[in-house]
C-alpha cells in the first residue's frame, strides 16, 4: 500500500517529531515515578520510560500511529503515557491548530477532559464499541472533542497491540502462537454433536430474566411495560456458528448451500449462521427500512460489524441431521472491512429494546460469545522477534494498515445527529418553499411578518444555541486552504449541522444569493434583528445612516475579508484568531461564558444594533463578504420593482432594514438580505403609491361601470306635462 510506504520513509521525521515533544514534558507527568526516557526506538517510534533503570511505562505520540486531523485540517498531536499493564497514565496536548481551542475554551477545561482518560484500561477500551463509548462534549468544541477522544483510544489500542500489552496481540513472550483452520479437518456432523462440542453455540432468554434485566436499570418507564408471557417463557433462543468453516457449514447448510457461499466468499472472509426461536425477533424490521440490521452486532477484540440487507441471506431451515425447526434462519457474510480472525473468540451482542412511550426506547444488551473449539484448529510456533524494538515495528506497521479500514469518526458523529439532521433539512426545504412562493406570502404582511419573526426565533434558538449550526468565515478559509494542501472530506463531515447547512448555502447562492443564510438561517444576525425590533417597540430612537457614509462603510467587511483570506494562505492559525472580529463564538456557541474582553466586544455590536439595525452584518461581517462575492453568480432575479421605484417614490428604499436598495431604486443583491421586506409593499395598494394609483383608477372605473349599468327610472305619463326647469329670474 502507498500509505505504508510514506510511513516507512517518513520513520526518522516521526521520531524528531516525538523527541521534539518529549523535551516539553517531565517523565513523571506522563508515567508517574519515571525519572528519565529512554532513545525512541521502533517504527513507528516509542521511548520507555524508565525508573531507576527500569522500564516503569511507556511514551508515545498518537499521530505516529492514527491519523488524526481536525476540524483545521491539521492534525492534533497528544503524547500518551501508558504503563506495562496497559493502563494510560497521561496524556498532554502538545500542538494543534484548532481555532476552537485556541481561542475560546478555557485551557483548564481541556487539561480536565484529558485527564478523563488517565487510569483507563486498554483492554477494556478494545472491547468497547466506539458508540458505547460516552463522550464528555466541552460545548463549543464538539467535533474537536470527538477527534480527540478517537484518537486517544484507538492510537492507545494500536500501540498496546504493537507491544502486546494488555493482551492486546503482539506479546512479550520470546514466541507468538499461530492460529488457524486445519484444512485435514473434514466431513460432516450431526446436530447433536455439534450443539455438544461447542460448534454451535447458543443463549436462551427467558421473559423472566428480561424483565428482570430492565428493572435493574431503575427506570420506571422501562420497569413499568414489562414484556407478555410467564416469567418461564421462551423470550429469544438464539444460536450462532461460523459457517466458513468447512466442517460446520456443510453441516449446518447441506453441501448445496456451502457450495454456493465458498464461491461467494474471497479468502480471508467470513461467514455466520445466526438463528433463533421465541417470542423476540434478532432480525426485527429495520433492514427491510434501511438496510441495516440494527439489533445483532458481531465484536472482536476492536473490530465490530453491523450486517446489511446486501450481507444476509433468508433460510428456511438448519439441514444438520437432527436439528429441530426454527423460527428464523439467517445466513450472514461478515463485511470486508472487519479484520475477521474465526479461529480467536467472538461475540454476538443482541439488542433488545423496549418501547416506553410513543416515540421513547429503552435499550439492553446480552451477548453470544463463541470460541472455536480447538479440534478445527491449527496451532503453529513461529521463530522468535529479535527484540521487543522489532515485534512493535512489525505489529504497530500491521496496525496502522488496519486503522485505514476502520469506520471513518464523521460516520459515528452523523449516527448520533440524524434526528437533528431531519429537523434542520424541514426548516431548509420549508424555507425554499416560502421562496418559491414569495409572491403569495407577501401580499398578506401579517402572515409576512409572523412567518419571519417565527423562523428568526427558530434560527437562534434551535440552529444557534441548541445546534450551534452557526457559520464562519473560518469555515471558508478551511475550505480553500485544504484544497490547496491535502483536500479530505472528512473533516468536513465531522460537523453534520454546519455541512448541511454549507451545502444548502451553495445551492442558495445560485438562487437569492447571500441573502438566504444572512437574512433568514444565521443566528447571530436573526439575535441582532429581534434585539432591534424590541428596542422599536419600546422606542428606543434609530440611527438612519446617511447614504454617502453608508455607501463608504459597505466596504470594510470586503477588506477585512480579503484580509483574511490572504493571511490564511500564509498562516491559518493567524488568520483563525483575527477571524474574532466575528463575535459569533461569544454569543452563539460559548452562549457568552468567556473572557471579558470577547463578551464585551460581542455586547457592543449588539448594542450598537439596537440603534442601527443590522449593523454587523452591514459593515464588518467577513462572512457576509465571503458569500457576497460568489452569490453575484445568482441567475434569478426574484425581487420584483415598479418603474417608478426610486424616480418618485422612496418608501422601499426607508423601509429596507439595511438599506441595500439605492436612491435610484435598484437593489443591491451583494447587500440584500432578502427580508422580503419591499415585497410585501411592493403588493400593497394602501402603502406603495404605483399600487395605490392602480387601486384607485380601478375603483374609478369598477365605480363607473357600475352606474352606467344601473337600471332607468319609471317613464313620466303621457298626461303629465314634463317638469321645466325654473328660469334665472323666478
Amino acid at each position: 500500500m502507498s500509505f505504508l510506504i510514506v510511513v516507512s520513509c517518513q520513520v526518522p521525521a516521526a521520531a524528531n517529531t516525538l523527541s521534539g515533544f518529549l523535551q516539553t514534558v517531565s517523565p513523571t507527568d506522563m508515567v508517574p515515578g519515571a525519572d528519565e526516557f529512554s532513545a525512541v526506538e521502533g517504527a513507528p517510534p516509542f521511548v520507555r520510560a524508565e525508573k531507576g533503570g527500569e522500564t516503569a511505562g511507556y511514551v508515545f505520540l498518537n499521530t505516529d500511529y492514527v491519523g488524526t486531523i481536525g476540524y483545521s485540517g491539521k492534525p492534533i498531536d497528544m503524547l500518551i503515557g501508558m504503563d506495562r499493564e496497559g493502563t494510560i497514565t497521561g496524556v498532554k496536548l502538545v500542538e494543534h491548530h484548532e481555532p476552537i481551542v485556541l481561542i475560546g475554551i478555557p485551557e483548564k477545561r481541556i487539561v480536565e477532559f484529558l485527564s478523563g482518560y488517565v487510569g483507563l484500561k486498554v483492554g477494556d477500551l478494545a472491547m468497547q464499541s466506539s458508540d458505547a463509548r460516552p463522550v464528555d462534549i466541552i460545548s463549543g468544541a464538539t467535533v474537536t472533542v470527538m477527534v480527540i477522544e478517537d484518537s486517544i483510544v484507538r492510537s492507545s489500542i494500536k500501540f498496546a497491540r504493537a507491544l502486546g500489552l494488555a493482551g492486546l496481540g503482539g506479546g512479550t513472550s520470546a514466541t507468538a502462537a499461530i492460529r488457524s483452520l486445519d484444512p485435514s479437518v473434514t466431513g460432516t456432523e450431526t446436530w447433536e454433536t455439534l450443539l455438544g462440542d461447542g460448534s454451535v453455540r447458543h443463549r436462551r432468554l427467558t421473559v423472566g430474566e428480561v424483565n428482570e434485566a430492565f428493572a435493574g436499570l431503575n427506570d420506571p418507564k422501562a420497569a413499568a411495560h414489562p414484556e407478555r408471557g410467564q416469567p418461564e417463557e421462551t423470550f429469544i433462543d438464539l444460536y450462532m456458528a461460523p459457517v466458513s468453516v468447512p466442517v460446520i457449514g456443510r453441516s449446518l447448510l447441506g453441501e448445496n448451500e456451502y457450495k454456493l457461499l465458498a464461491k461467494r466468499l474471497e479468502p480471508g472472509r467470513h461467514a455466520v449462521l445466526i438463528f433463533a426461536n421465541g417470542q423476540y425477533s434478532f432480525k426485527g424490521s429495520g433492514y427491510v427500512r434501511g438496510g441495516i440490521f440494527d439489533r445483532i452486532h458481531l465484536v472482536q477484540g476492536t473490530e465490530a460489524a453491523r450486517f446489511r440487507d446486501r450481507d444476509h441471506k433468508r433460510l428456511r431451515d438448519v439441514r444438520a441431521e437432527g436439528a429441530p425447526d426454527f423460527k428464523e434462519v439467517g445466513l450472514f457474510v461478515l463485511p470486508d472491512s472487519m479484520a475477521f480472525e474465526v479461529t480467536e473468540p467472538f461475540r454476538l451482542e443482541l439488542l433488545v429494546q423496549r418501547a416506553v412511550g410513543p416515540v421513547d426506547k429503552v435499550f439492553l444488551t446480552f451477548d453470544l460469545e463463541y470460541r472455536l473449539p480447538d479440534r478445527y484448529v491449527r496451532i503453529e510456533t513461529p521463530p522468535a522477534f529479535a527484540t521487543t524494538a522489532a515485534r512493535a515495528t512489525q505489529a504497530s506497521q500491521t496496525a496502522i494498515a488496519e486503522a485505514e479500514e476502520a469506520p471513518k469518526l464523521w460516520k459515528r458523529i452523523w449516527r448520533g445527529k440524524v434526528v437533528d439532521a431531519v429537523i434542520l433539512g424541514a426548516s431548509l426545504i420549508l424555507l425554499t418553499i416560502l421562496f418559491f412562493f414569495q409572491d403569495i406570502l407577501v401580499k398578506y404582511p401579517k402572515l409576512t411578518e409572523r412567518v419571519r419573526l417565527g423562523f428568526l426565533a427558530f434560527t437562534v434558538v434551535w440552529i444557534g444555541f441548541y445546534a450551534q449550526a452557526q457559520l464562519s468565515v473560518v469555515n471558508v478559509l478551511t475550505f480553500f486552504n485544504a484544497l490547496v494542501t491535502d483536500f479530505s472530506w472528512d473533516y468536513f463531515l465531522m460537523e453534520p449541522m454546519i455541512f448541511i447547512l454549507w451545502c444548502a448555502v451553495a445551492a442558495s447562492l445560485i438562487f437569492w444569493g447571500r441573502g438566504a443564510y444572512c437574512g433568514w438561517l444565521c443566528p447571530f444576525g436573526a439575535l441582532q434583528e429581534l434585539l432591534n425590533r424590541f428596542a422599536k417597540r419600546v422606542r428606543i430612537p434609530q440611527i438612519r445612516v446617511p447614504w454617502g457614509l453608508h455607501e463608504r462603510l459597505w466596504p470594510i467587511k470586503y477588506l477585512v475579508f480579503l484580509a483574511l483570506f490572504g493571511l490564511s494562505f500564509y498562516s491559518l492559525g493567524d488568520a483563525e484568531k483575527l477571524a474574532e472580529i466575528e463575535p459569533f463564538k461569544t454569543s452563539i456557541i460559548l452562549k457568552f461564558v468567556r473572557d471579558w474582553p470577547f463578551v464585551l466586544y460581542a455586547g457592543v455590536l449588539l448594542v450598537i444594533g439596537l440603534f442601527i439595525e443590522r449593523f454587523f452584518c452591514r459593515y464588518l461581517c467577513p462572512l457576509g463578504a465571503a458569500l457576497a462575492i460568489p452569490g453575484r453568480m445568482r441567475t434569478f432575479d426574484w425581487l420584483k420593482r415598479h418603474k417608478e421605484c426610486g424616480t418618485t417614490c422612496q418608501i422601499c428604499a426607508h423601509a429596507c432594514m439595511v438599506q441595500a436598495i439605492h436612491p435610484e431604486g435598484h437593489i443591491n443583491p451583494n447587500e440584500c438580505l432578502y427580508c422580503l421586506n419591499c415585497q410585501t409593499y411592493y403588493w400593497d395598494d394602501h402603502r406603495c403609491p404605483p399600487m395605490i394609483q392602480r387601486r384607485e383608477r380601478r375603483e374609478r372605473r369598477q365605480a363607473l361601470s357600475t352606474k352606467n349599468r344601473a337600471p332607468a327610472g319609471p317613464k313620466p305619463s303621457p298626461a303629465a306635462p314634463a317638469p321645466q326647469p325654473e328660469g334665472p329670474g323666478e
